[in-house]
């Protein structure tokens, strides 16, 4: 794996305005996002996983720029990105795609598929007019559908088919990084195993850095090189794939893993340790450690006292980490 780094998050925060009272005065805010850095590098993938409502997607949204966070810097090979207007945005669109949780949502049902994957080729100026129609079947063929699906249109495929539409558009403009926002939750099991493998295929071929996020942490081990933990906003655990399976140290990151079930059914036991409890509203998160409300091992300490995340090689935001 090359070691050049690609892209870095610096303290980002996405707040969302809390309004209420006949003129919609704001009252508070929700923090999505809350002080959060990252470093991706070329050719990785890294696997962002928590609960729905986390702030996993409004991560990858920010990232695109599809949300306009209030602090911190994005930093896309080396150029900060999170103040750039819509036309300096423009040229870095052939870098950075994202792939959609709703595959039936994300294409245009007026276009022919043909169009669709046509039409960023022209506006980009990817290819010459003359050459569109073999780009557009060699990106069918690349994400394993035949070129006479070209003339059809998006009612007239499943939802696997349609995902693998998603991901043609995507790298049709060739970028460097992907945001695959739960890419394989809306579909079923065994498609979803085609679209992982569908997905690393890709990445060995066309040389891809995958951010995937999901709240499935199965299907985020097949692919993930590395993998972010996401708390109430937070990144509370960053480790390698196999490592983070092995030996978690986030009290949060355990109970994740004691709700994923083992593949073989003979290795099933029953656990110990559930999460209890609901997730605390982001508009008023807990003082402290935001998990401790639901920590089975919490201490005095976690009640007043934030704790900051290590910068390690398997990072994690806890005062008492697990041995």
């Amino acid at each position: 794996m090359s070691l050049n780094t690609l892209l870095q998050i610096e303290r980002l925060k996405m707040y969302y305005p809390i309004r209420s009272g006949v003129f919609s005065n704001q009252v508070s805010h929700i923090k999505a996002v809350d002080d959060v850095s990252l470093t991706m590098y070329e050719g990785e993938t890294v696997g962002l996983v928590g609960e729905s409502g986390c702030g996993k997607s409004t991560i990858g949204r920010s990232i695109i720029r599809l949300e306009n966070p209030q602090a911190g810097r994005i930093l896309f090979e080396n150029q900060n990105i999170i103040y750039s207007s819509q036309r300096q945005l423009k040229p870095l669109r052939t870098r950075m795609q994202m792939i959609f949780q709703d595959p039936y949502a994300s294409l245009n049902p007026r276009l022919r598929i043909y169009d669709t994957l046509a039409e960023p080729l022209i506006v980009h100026k990817l290819v010459k007019r003359n050459e569109v129609q073999r780009e557009v079947d060699n990106l069918l063929q690349l994400v394993g559908l035949p070129r006479s699906v070209a003339n059809r249109y998006p009612h007239e495929f499943s939802g696997g088919q349609r995902q693998r539409i998603g991901i043609a558009r995507a790298i049709s403009f060739k970028p460097k990084l992907i945001v695959c926002d739960e890419p394989v939750s809306a579909l079923d099991v065994s498609i979803q195993a085609q679209i992982l493998n569908l997905l690393q295929d890709l990445q060995n071929e066309l040389k891809l850095t995958y951010l995937f996020i999901a709240h499935g942490i199965g299907a985020v081990k097949q692919i993930s090189t590395r993998i972010a933990v996401m708390y109430l906003g937070k990144i509370v655990e960053l480790a390698p794939t196999e490592e983070l399976f092995r030996k978690p140290k986030h009290p949060y990151t355990q109970l994740l893993l004691n709700a994923y079930p083992p593949p073989d059914p003979t290795l099933r036991t029953k656990k110990s340790l559930i999460i209890q409890g609901d997730v605390p509203s982001p508009a008023e998160p807990p003082t402290g450690c935001r998990f401790h409300t639901r920590c089975p091992y919490v201490q005095e300490l976690c009640r007043t006292a934030e704790p900051v995340i290590t910068e390690e090689h398997h990072s994690v935001a806890c005062h008492y980490p697990l041995a």
